[in-house]
């Protein structure tokens, strides 16, 4: 589901982003989640960054666009900000706190959603699947593409990864069909090895991260079609 943050302070334009969304999930079968904000006080004050897209309008009467912008960039590098503006000059300021486009009052649909369109892809490239690994603190986020490998170490698991090493209670075996999908192959019996992540084989063992992880000779074949596979992906 998308999320999109509405901010204005003018109830036509509103009512009238909200049909244009709506209409847009329609139309596009996106499911679209939206919530308004009538200042950019509003939605600065105790910031969530849970939002996609942030419709913003420049002119509102305690804190303008370009100001929520700049506190909102501080906290949120990723979300995509785009001002709803009748002044193209103040728009263009807008650059200077990554937003991706502006669109003019007064507002027509089809312009809207091809800016929508542009929006969503946006996101898309910026998604990567991650995982919520239960350690000894709490839980903790890992993007899939800052793990080198998973190492079995008895009950537990060892995620070597760009950020550091990180502890969980489970078994490389369950381990092994969530993480395939995801471009880990089990090269031998304690690793997992995130194939995106090796930088070439010596002997029997591939070079990932600075190191080297052995290649179980009954694996070795598969390994290898594997990586010549994701090195020719790109």
């Amino acid at each position: 589901m998308i999320h999109i943050a509405i901010v204005e302070d003018e109830p036509l334009y509103i009512r009238q982003l909200q049909d244009y969304i709506t209409r847009y999930s329609q139309e596009r079968g996106r499911q679209i989640k939206v919530t308004v904000f009538s200042d950019g006080e509003d939605i600065t004050d105790n910031y969530q960054a849970d939002y996609d897209i942030i419709l913003m309008d420049i002119q509102m009467r305690f804190m303008d666009g370009m100001t929520a912008a700049e506190k909102i960039r501080v906290l949120d590098e990723e979300v995509v900000i785009m001002f709803i503006t009748n002044m193209t000059q103040y728009a263009v300021k807008g650059y200077q706190v990554d937003a991706m486009d502006y669109v003019l009052k007064p507002v027509e649909y089809f312009a809207f959603s091809q800016k929508l369109d542009k929006a969503i892809g946006r996101i898309r490239k910026k998604e990567e699947p991650c995982l919520m690994v239960p350690t000894t603190d709490g839980l903790q986020k890992l993007a899939v593409s800052d793990i080198y490998y998973i190492e079995s170490q008895g009950h537990n698991a060892r995620y070597r990864t760009a950020k550091g090493d990180f502890h969980a209670r489970a078994a490389l075996k369950d381990l092994e069909g969530t993480m395939e999908p995801n471009g880990f192959f089990r090269c031998g019996k304690g690793y997992l090895v995130n194939m995106r992540r090796v930088d070439g084989i010596s002997g029997n063992d591939c070079l990932l991260s600075g190191e080297r992880i052995p290649i179980s000779r009954a694996r070795k074949k598969e390994f290898m079609e594997r990586l010549i596979g994701y090195m020719n992906e790109g």
